[in-house]
């Protein structure tokens, strides 16, 4: 049978309402000593709040939905994690609903959760500019996490993806490098345009102004990367480095720099971007800017908390900056390893906390 605040109050020689105010945060006074000898009583007896009768009382739920558009790309997982980490930390269940970038599959998963219903929402990586009508008249509070297209909107979390291009460049610059072509992602897609806009920036404040050809359009797959770094490697003068819009791109030029019989990174540098799990793993290991998938996920569960506990109004986008892991695909000074599997903290990878990985803290 459940505890009751009844058993609890008994263990504790106190009255039931001060036992239901302390497990429900009550301003009402109640001493210190008081109060965490009654939540040490009700850890230890195993008592569970009735969030069903809570949410009669107080009109919430404790449930986020959080609505992701495809689970299984590189950073949804991450991100959901973040986001999961800050609502167990205020006591908040999170529900995930896939839909498969599908249009009508998320307004439906809207309508559904609306319905249960929830105190607020999570979009992770939506493809689409705006929630729906009914989102909008239910009143709910709500979040954008890492949305892939369009300028930015109003209560969105997004990777500085200007910055950590630009990190990238420097990086590449620092070492001496003049010759560095990008190899960019797709066209449309707004995180391809900034890095490409951070890489032209960069190398304008340097002083360079490089080969239009120096730009090569890719997908965001290492293919695609391998076929645009031959197009590199078949001009009068090659770059000496490339910085590429995404690991995987970085991968492909890799092979195809090796596959033309030159070395990475002593005839070539080669960088990439998001710090995704296989660039510690390859040869050379890919220098690379993190993706900060997991900080992201904290941030937009803390904004949305923020507005449920009354925050008023709309706010800015925030970017959340990455950083840069140097390793032996750029021919600089690899950051020392160290080896880790505890939890995550602002700083580091969720997946650190399941097996030990190598981690480059930079």
């Amino acid at each position: 049978m459940p505890v009751t605040l009844e058993e609890i109050a008994r263990a504790a020689n106190v009255s039931i309402a001060t036992v239901s105010r302390v497990l429900n945060n009550s301003d009402h006074p109640v001493s210190e000593r008081t109060r965490q000898r009654i939540k040490r009583l009700a850890a230890e007896m195993g008592y569970r709040p009735n969030w069903m009768a809570r949410s009669l009382r107080t009109d919430r739920t404790h449930t986020i939905g959080i609505i992701v558009d495809d689970i299984v790309t590189p950073f949804s997982p991450l991100i959901v994690r973040g986001v999961q980490d800050v609502l167990t930390r205020h006591e908040y269940l999170g529900l995930v609903v896939n839909t498969d970038r599908s249009q009508a599959l998320e307004k439906d998963a809207i309508a559904t959760l609306i319905s249960r219903p929830v105190d607020g929402f999570v979009f992770v990586e939506s493809v689409y500019r705006k929630v729906t009508d009914e989102l909008e008249r239910s009143g709910k509070p709500y979040v954008f996490v890492h949305r892939l297209f369009d300028s930015s909107i109003q209560n969105s979390v997004v990777p500085d993806d200007y910055n950590n291009a630009a990190l990238a460049v420097r990086h590449l610059l620092g070492l001496g490098h003049q010759r560095i072509a990008h190899i960019r992602g797709p066209e449309g897609w707004h995180p391809a345009e900034r890095r490409l806009a951070a890489y032209l920036d960069e190398m304008a404040a340097a002083g360079l102004h490089p080969d239009p050809a120096y730009v090569q359009l890719s997908t965001w797959e290492a293919p695609g990367g391998y076929e645009a770094c031959r197009q590199l490697l078949a001009l009068p003068e090659r770059p000496t480095a490339i910085f590429a819009a995404n690991d995987w791109i970085a991968l492909g030029a890799i092979y195809a720099i090796q596959d033309a019989g030159l070395r990475v990174p002593q005839d070539i540098a080669v960088v990439g971007y998001d710090n995704q799990e296989f660039t510690g793993r390859v040869r050379p290991p890919i220098t690379t800017v993190s993706l900060p998938a997991y900080r992201m996920g904290m941030r937009a569960a803390e904004i949305l908390w923020e507005k449920l506990e009354g925050a008023q109004g709309d706010v800015d986008e925030e970017k959340v900056p990455g950083r840069l892991y140097v390793r032996s695909s750029c021919g600089g000074n690899p950051n020392p390893p160290r080896w880790t599997s505890t939890s995550p903290t602002a700083d580091a990878f969720p997946h650190e906390r399941f097996v030990p990985r190598c981690r480059e803290d930079g």
